[in-house]
């Protein structure tokens, strides 16, 4: 046992070095978000692009990755609730709303869950939206397709949204004339990606990539919708985030739209926002899209009083939050029954 503890040790005093080398074969590789902001590292990475080199690194990383995946997908959950919140979480009886969210990440990273996959997954998802609350609630489908070259171009309209599927935050939105080469291109980068090596999500692993465009959705004033993220407890909305696609602002409101002192993000506004339209049939949508699990956040958008789908989220910011005041951890923490197993308590310190 002392070997086994000096062993874990050993493993997290040298994490840093093992990310570091990780996100180095990432760079030779197909390509992650994390990247060496060296000049003899880019070089190098632009040098070994395309050649056999840098085949062997890829074949490599698969390899390690397909062996190491879970220990080390675990251990870089667990680095991050410290890095993020300055200790370690309580995950053998976990009470506060950061510490269930992580419980499920390392529970997820062990054993998948099909459910979360297909839910988390923005084309299959329609499938359970459209059987839940209607079609009427999807924005509409112009095209989608694993082959971005295959966008129909020509006979799509002036205003669109291009997304992908399988990961976060790959949006563009399409306003007139575009450059179709370097969307293709982009995309064809994007598809490429597993997004779970970006934060060890692991609903997001058995994701097929694809290409959805979607319409583009504005108010009557010209203004584009904002995401009101129901934050969802067996089926019972408790507290409303509302967003904007710059993601600069971070209010929270009650059910009775009451706005609270709850917020995450460091150094932006919380302003007032206006009860939306409907928003009695928006909490009807949410509860509904919400019964059956523990915790889900459900994001909608609201169109002068017409409400669509935006996802549904399993691991908000995944993970990387810090609830202010810190009240609301345990407050939160205390809607949140897991009906999950629990994962065991690893020795990592």
């Amino acid at each position: 046992m002392p070997g086994r503890r000096a062993d874990r040790i050993q493993a997290c005093r040298c994490g840093g070095s093992a990310i570091a080398a990780e996100t180095f074969m990432n760079n030779v590789g197909s390509g992650m978000e994390h990247y060496v902001q060296t000049t003899w590292a880019t070089s190098v990475v632009n040098k070994l692009r395309g050649t056999w080199i840098h085949h062997v690194f890829n074949r490599i990383r698969g390899i390690k990755r397909s062996l190491m995946r879970r220990s080390e997908g675990e251990d870089i959950l667990l680095q991050k609730y410290v890095r993020v919140h300055g200790k370690h979480p309580d995950l053998t009886n976990p009470q506060k709303f950061t510490e269930k969210l992580f419980c499920r990440m390392i529970s997820l990273n062990r054993k998948n869950n099909d459910q979360y996959t297909q839910l988390t997954d923005k084309y299959t998802a329609r499938a359970y939206v459209s059987s839940e609350v209607g079609t009427e609630h999807l924005i509409k489908l112009l095209w989608h397709g694993e082959d971005p070259s295959a966008i129909p171009f020509d006979i799509l309209p002036a205003e669109y949204v291009i997304k992908t599927n399988h990961a976060c935050r790959q949006v563009i939105v399409v306003k007139g004339r575009v450059d179709r080469n370097e969307i293709i291109n982009r995309l064809a980068v994007w598809l490429k990606r597993n997004h779970y090596w970006s934060n060890r999500e692991y609903q997001y692993y058995h994701i097929k990539p694809r290409v959805m465009i979607e319409g583009y959705l504005r108010n009557q004033d010209g203004s584009g919708p904002l995401d009101y993220r129901f934050w969802c407890f067996q089926g019972i909305p408790e507290v409303i985030q509302v967003d904007n696609h710059a993601h600069d602002i971070n209010p929270f409101f009650d059910t009775q739209w009451n706005q609270l002192d709850l917020y995450y993000r460091e150094g932006v506004s919380r302003p007032p926002i206006a009860k939306p339209n409907n928003f009695e049939q928006m909490m009807f949508i949410a509860s509904r899209l919400s019964a059956g699990f523990d915790f889900v956040r459900v994001d909608l958008y609201n169109i002068d009083g017409k409400i669509y789908f935006g996802e549904l989220t399993f691991t908000p910011v995944a993970g990387g939050l810090k609830l202010r005041p810190e009240g609301w951890d345990l407050k939160l923490g205390e809607k949140w029954q897991i009906l999950s197993k629990k994962p065991t308590v690893r020795n990592f310190t």
